[in-house]
């Protein structure tokens, strides 16, 4: 069955992926006492997108013991803004606002710098973290035997047998891909196409450090304030919109874009592109039939993705992570315990991704803009919406109160936007008739 040749090294646990999600439950496993093997195919730092974090990720990086270098490589996030018709053009929700215990300000890092740092985190908390190691095939022989084949970037292969599997291998999903567990969400799919400004104009005062989020007729766009004067830049829409890029450059395709949102295109009225490195992605939405099995478990991105629109994919990574270690920890010591955790876990999981998701689906519809560009606060809505922005989305009752009364306030906008449209279509109709006859069609028959 297996190559009695290959160099095989055995472990308790094994996290494929060295991300955010990965760098945790490798930290927190090894800090329980387990020999954790942490697998990554690339070297730190390597790029990545999702630069801005939500204040409910400084609780877990405070368990981790790591913000204190979080809060030394980040840009102190405030608030997040959204594009209005007011004197300033911009409605900001602060996350002092909350009405949950979520810290009142998160931070934006550059991404290849934040991994490196949990990743060596990881290391020094006891984690065997190797990087430039691929795994290129899993095997289960058991409920506690799992094999991987893992081939190393200078050309060596060799074999772990592990008790229980981690895979954080983000969008690759090595196991729900294997397992054929993937699931595209066809609700909702995108790209997005991005790049980094010098010199890009930032809100002022408290405001400096906020990510701005703006609407066009294609989807949506940010700005995200890094560190050195740094401004990442992007837009995400929907695939037929990218249809356009066909033989232009991104540059040119970038910057045609940016255009469609006058408001954005005026803070980079003084900026430039750094280096003239613009990237294009797929920012495809799926998610796996089930979290995991016997002895294995997905999380983050190796689980599901969602639109980074409310940059909700770090904090699910990590706070996955940290409950996905009580699971494994269960399994592991108490094997009987280990399905019924992993279920309540997918239950809790899924239901945030769910919360998450109702905005996300809807952002770009013209109720839910109109309650972001004009938002009210009657029954504590807006401060409902702030909890929701900071990640707090879990345990909070009073939260997941006030964003069900959000939907529901929501529901009858909808209803009232359908009978004005029809009302309006009506009188059009009329019009149209009275105009076509020579008559004069009574308004009140419309």
């Amino acid at each position: 069955m297996h190559d009695q040749d290959m160099a095989t090294e055995q472990c308790d646990v094994a996290v494929i992926g060295g991300g955010p999600g990965g760098s945790t439950a490798a930290t927190l496993l090894a800090r329980r006492g387990y020999k954790v093997i942490a697998l990554e195919k690339a070297h730190h730092p390597r790029f990545h997108i999702g630069e801005s974090l939500l204040p409910m990720n400084l609780p877990v990086l405070e368990r981790l013991g790591v913000l204190d270098k979080v809060r030394a490589m980040g840009v102190f996030k405030a608030a997040a803004d959204f594009e209005a018709d007011n004197e300033r053009g911009y409605n900001n929700f602060a996350f002092a606002r909350a009405i949950g215990n979520s810290p009142p300000h998160a931070y934006q890092v550059w991404r290849q710098d934040f991994d490196k740092m949990l990743y060596e985190h990881a290391r020094e908390s006891g984690a065997d973290a190797r990087e430039g190691h691929e795994v290129v095939k899993v095997e289960q022989a058991g409920p506690r035997e799992t094999w991987l084949d893992v081939r190393t970037d200078d050309g060596r292969s060799y074999r772990i047998q592990a008790r229980y599997v981690v895979d954080a291998s983000g969008r690759d999903a090595l196991l729900a891909s294997k397992n054929k567990l993937r699931r595209k969400n066809d609700k909702h799919q995108s790209a997005a196409v991005f790049g980094h400004f010098r010199g890009a104009e930032l809100r002022t005062g408290e405001d400096a450090g906020n990510i701005s989020i703006y609407n066009f007729d294609y989807g949506w766009m940010w700005m995200i304030p890094l560190p050195n004067g740094v401004m990442s830049v992007g837009a995400v829409a929907r695939p037929e919109y990218f249809k356009q890029r066909k033989g232009r450059g991104n540059v040119d395709f970038l910057t045609d874009t940016l255009k469609l949102c006058p408001a954005l295109w005026k803070r980079l009225a003084h900026a430039e592109l750094i280096d003239g490195e613009v990237r294009v992605t797929g920012n495809y939405s799926y998610d796996s039939a089930r979290m995991g099995g016997v002895g294995w478990i997905l999380i983050g991105d190796a689980f599901a993705f969602l639109d980074p629109v409310f940059s909700s994919g770090v904090y699910l990574a990590t706070s996955g992570a940290e409950k996905a270690v009580e699971v494994v920890d269960a399994a592991l010591r108490e094997p009987k315990r280990e399905l019924g955790l992993l279920r309540k876990l997918e239950k809790r999981q899924r239901a945030a991704m769910a919360r998450f998701s109702f905005f996300i689906y809807r952002f770009n519809g013209p109720v839910m803009q109109t309650m972001f560009r004009s938002p009210r606060n009657t029954w504590q809505l807006e401060q409902g919406v702030i909890s929701m922005l900071a990640g707090d989305l879990f345990d909070t009752p009073l939260v997941l109160r006030k964003l069900r009364l959000f939907k529901l306030v929501y529901a009858v906008n909808v209803l009232r936007d359908w009978r004005r449209s029809r009302v309006e279509h009506k009188y059009r109709l009329a019009q149209a008739r009275a105009q076509f006859t020579g008559g004069n069609t009574p308004l009140d028959k419309a």
